[in-house]
């Protein structure tokens, strides 16, 4: 009777540890709400317009764009890095299997979070936060293009969404996640890797350090596992030692799950590390530059005509500046 009683206490337990696993599991997957433009849209301004959490500002010789970080040493960390952008005129997505891929296998990334994205998303914002191997950066409010906005507008789209970030964090400690969610980010991503350098002064001035990156990786259609493929062995061949990678988890464009996967399975076959960004400026000395593009100098000042200084193509005037 008793080793039965043993037996029935140990069934139970397994039972419980596998509906736990299941549970988390289903809790990841991709739902509807997750497709593009599947959440109503919602142009206004956040609840709270000002963060509790001011940062220091930043050193004078720490004002620029961080590209990639120079390792001095034979270790081989890399940072793979995620957009998260939401203009003001339409939600965007939320790239569950890319962020269930990487959760499942415990990789650190660092996801640069538009605030109205996280609002659309204010679940799987909440969600990621209580993932202590990922880490958040500020996208900009509705990604506004910080090389046309006046000093009040780009204030605006980087301290919005720093209050938005404590507004959700506030919520996800209070609904159970982990108290250690850092207070708000210190990282700052430019929509579009456009700048000038009063924009970037003006962001140092709020404490943000802005990370750019050394490597596009997603530069075309990725449809099946064979293009997934193709574009990972050329993106491994590229990567050095303190590259920085950028991806986008907001469904635009397609395929970034498969083309993650294979990213992914070829860096680990070669002993690379994946760390956050923030672990990677730790690890040796950042490369700043002054001016933001996407793999070489000028091949974003196109995007000024194509989405206007608040990112909409002027069809919504963003109402902080």
């Amino acid at each position: 009777m008793q080793v039965l009683s043993v037996c029935i206490v140990i069934l139970f337990s397994l039972l419980s540890t596998v509906c736990a696993f299941s549970a988390d599991a289903n809790d990841w997957a991709p739902t509807a709400a997750d497709e593009l433009r599947a959440i109503r849209n919602n142009a206004e301004s956040p609840a709270r317009k000002q963060p509790v959490t001011v940062l220091p500002a930043l050193a004078q010789d720490r004002v620029g764009l961080v590209r990639k970080v120079q390792i001095d040493t034979s270790d081989r960390p890399i940072a793979l890095t995620f957009d998260l952008c939401e203009l003001a005129t339409v939600t965007t997505g939320c790239d569950m299997q890319t962020i269930a891929f990487l959760h499942d296998n415990r990789i650190p990334a660092t996801f640069f979070a538009g605030g109205k994205w996280m609002r659309t998303h204010a679940k799987r914002m909440k969600q990621m936060l209580s993932v202590p191997f990922f880490e958040f950066g500020n996208h900009a409010w509705t990604h506004g293009n910080c090389a046309l906005l006046s000093s009040r507008g780009l204030r605006a789209q980087v301290l919005w969404t720093q209050a938005q970030y404590e507004l959700l964090r506030e919520e996800a400690i209070e609904q159970g996640g982990r108290p250690d969610i850092p207070p708000v980010p210190t990282l700052f991503r430019l929509p579009y890797g456009r700048c000038t350098k009063q924009a970037l002064t003006e962001i140092a001035a709020l404490g943000l350090t802005v990370v750019q990156w050394d490597i596009v990786a997603e530069r075309g259609a990725v449809r099946t596992e064979d293009a997934a493929r193709r574009y990972a062995a050329s993106l491994v061949k590229e990567c050095a030692p303190g590259s920085i990678l950028l991806f986008h988890a907001n469904r635009v464009p397609t395929g970034t799950a498969l083309l993650v996967r294979e990213v992914v399975s070829k860096l680990r076959a070669e002993n690379w590390r994946f760390v956050t960004v923030s672990e990677l400026l730790t690890l040796g000395r950042p490369v700043l530059v002054e001016d933001g593009y996407f793999t070489r100098p000028g091949d974003n000042i196109a995007l000024d005509k194509k989405f206007g200084r608040d990112g909409t193509g002027s069809r919504v005037r963003f109402e902080g500046e």
